[in-house]
């Protein structure tokens, strides 16, 4: 048992860095055609807010833990492993090809393929529930960055942009240390059994998460400032705010969603707004396509691995 917890340790902490890879790079990367916030200053700022906010709540992380499945029953550390592989492993593969897509979506497909493959009680109800806010998120950002931008530049001087993006990026990250964040703080409830989230575990998981976001800064700013749409700061500043509120509000429901997600369909709301020749479908199209094969993917990964793994230990025991 203690192997077990030992490797779902060093697996948590390495979902924390690559978690910063995928997720932290867009979270900066609206911004960068805005000097106001250097990205150093916005890393730690991200940081602080990861490690602060799950001390103060951590419902989005319980939902991954206890209301999707039984993950605290005899095996759930297991069918933790193996779904944070699976989930990495979908990721890293898409990644590769150009191809970006939600940790958070993958983790959940992780999830629910592992826990019904190592036989632990998979919630369809909440599963279903999660999926659901999952696919409102970007629709959500995008349907308030579509108003916000007009709001913005009907309204707005150079100086109160900066002072916007600053109020866009606060709200931003704050979502998402009370959301999306959390699937690396439900990684570690289940390795080491606590209920609450202790400092030492919510500052070691914002550290990695720094790191990895200081590495995947430069390819999430190409991704998300470049290729989805013609951008211009306007732009970035709106769906900095959409998406703070969209997955803020998710957060107060427990409804895990993928910050990326309502970050990309902020700025395609934010393009159309203004002509939706500024959007670049192909690569919007190429985008949703991942997200679309990220769950099922993860999923069965997850389902085929945990019949692997729990086959080859009743064999053993046998």
């Amino acid at each position: 048992m203690l192997l077990d917890t030992v490797v779902l340790i060093v697996v948590a902490g390495l979902f924390a860095v690559v978690a910063g890879i995928n997720d932290g790079g867009a979270l900066l990367a609206t911004g960068l055609k805005l000097p106001a916030i250097r990205p150093m200053t916005g890393i730690v700022v991200l940081t602080v807010l990861v490690a602060a906010v799950p001390l103060v709540t951590h419902q989005v992380a319980l939902t991954f833990v206890t209301r999707l499945g039984s993950y605290r029953d005899p095996g759930g550390q297991f069918a933790m492993i193996i779904a944070v592989v699976s989930a990495l492993a979908v990721v890293g593969v898409l990644s590769a090809k150009g191809r970006p897509t939600s940790l958070t979506l993958a983790v959940v497909g992780g999830l629910t393929g592992a826990g019904l493959g190592w036989g632990l009680q998979v919630s369809g109800e909440w599963v279903a529930l999660v999926l659901t806010f999952g696919l409102a998120a970007p629709f959500a950002g995008g349907l308030l960055a579509w108003v916000l931008i007009r709001v913005l530049v009907a309204t707005t001087t150079a100086r109160g942009l900066w002072r916007w993006h600053w109020a866009g990026f606060l709200l931003q990250t704050l979502a998402y240390a009370a959301n999306d964040a959390q699937k690396m703080l439900a990684v570690f409830m289940i390795a080491v059994g606590f209920t609450g989230a202790p400092v030492e575990y919510t500052a070691l998981a914002a550290v990695l998460f720094a790191a990895g976001t200081l590495y995947g800064l430069p390819k999430a700013g190409r991704t998300l400032g470049r290729e989805i749409i013609v951008s211009r700061p306007p732009h970035g500043v709106a769906a900095e705010l959409a998406a703070g509120a969209a997955v803020i509000g998710c957060a107060a429901a427990g409804m895990p969603v993928s910050m990326t997600q309502a970050i990309a369909g902020g700025l395609i709301g934010a393009g159309v707004a203004q002509g939706g020749g500024r959007v670049r479908w192909y690569a919007a199209g190429k985008i949703v396509a991942a997200w679309l094969l990220t769950l099922p993917a993860s999923g069965l990964l997850g389902w085929g691995l945990a019949l692997l793994v729990k086959g080859f230990a009743s064999v053993r025991l046998s």
